[in-house]
């Protein structure tokens, strides 16, 4: 019986972004270093793959951090966390790695220049997300104010309209956080903007690989976690340019079904998928279908992030 045809195309870039690259690194080398079990404050990465790997390995994630012993090192995950928390980890006299991103630990500079500038700082950004309560809690409650969407701006009062700046999540989707940033300059005509794009580089172009992607498929497949930001970002890019989307974990989430009457799938991974994944998810194409392959490249990567010192010198 012959295969039915389908055309794959694969986003590049895709999947690992350099901070979760690092994150994970920092993970794997304190437990070389240390010897099992190393504490993880929450997902060190919104990947479950990633985080059973690393947890039968010696890794135990927990909540918050007096669930670990004082004898045994804690590393932080790579979505920052408030300065409270190495601050009580510094009084329990705790061995602390910092695993957060590099691009986010940026966010977190900008938002305490901007305080100390006398601004009022607006935050774009998902309520409730690890990274944005991580960047919010570096500064005093009330500090920072959060708005997710324009008619938040609407809502939006502050003391000192005349010194506003803004900062953003580093995940979120360039269309939408556009929109918002219109707003808040229609609000607040002298906002100041971020120095420099708070939106990291990886999640810009994952975002325009899947735009690439889109105008040549019926369906693009999105590979990550259901708490993963920049990966339901991706679905919603995809989607906003006319073409279907599904996220799934792994492939044996895939519902065959969506792919009735579809002869070109788009596929792609978001910054904390790791390569495994998309390689599986290929491979179960392949058993149910004649399938040919074709890499759409957007932009080539070659960023890097260098791990903390505490891991590389000898005790």
């Amino acid at each position: 019986m012959n295969k039915q045809k389908m055309n794959l195309y694969i986003a590049n870039p895709r999947g690992f972004c350099a901070g979760v690259d690092r994150a994970i690194q920092i993970v794997e080398m304190a437990l070389a270093k240390y010897g099992a079990p190393v504490y993880v404050r929450h997902e060190i990465v919104h990947n479950k793959y990633v985080v059973e790997g690393l947890s039968q390995r010696g890794a135990i994630f927990v909540d918050e951090l007096d669930e670990v012993p004082v004898d045994r090192p804690v590393v932080f995950s790579a979505h920052g966390v408030p300065k409270s928390v190495p601050l009580a980890a510094e009084e329990r006299h705790m061995l602390y790695i910092d695993a957060t991103c590099p691009l986010v630990s940026k966010v977190h500079r900008e938002a305490e220049r901007y305080n100390k500038l006398g601004n009022e700082i607006v935050m774009i950004g998902h309520k409730g997300h690890p990274e944005v309560i991580g960047t919010m809690g570096q500064l005093s409650e009330g500090a920072i104010h959060l708005v997710e969407s324009p008619r938040d701006v609407e809502k939006l009062i502050l003391k000192n309209s005349d010194n506003v700046a803004y900062i953003t999540q580093t995940t979120l989707s360039l269309d939408d956080t556009s929109e918002i940033i219109e707003a808040l300059k229609n609000k607040f005509p002298s906002i100041e903007d971020p120095k420099k794009e708070d939106i990291c580089y990886a999640t810009t172009n994952r975002q325009n690989a899947v735009k690439a992607l889109s105008e040549k498929v019926d369906l693009v497949l999105i590979i990550g976690a259901p708490n993963s930001s920049n990966s339901r970002r991706l679905v919603e890019v995809a989607r906003k340019v006319g073409c279907k989307s599904q996220l799934i974990q792994r492939a044996s989430e895939i519902n065959w079904s969506w792919f009735d009457n579809i002869g070109a799938v788009g596929l792609s991974a978001g910054a904390s998928a790791p390569e495994i994944l998309i390689e599986e998810t290929i491979e179960a194409f392949r058993e149910r279908y004649s399938v040919t392959i074709e890499n759409i490249m957007t932009i080539e990567e070659n960023v890097t992030f260098k791990v903390p010192t505490i891991l590389t010198k000898d005790d």
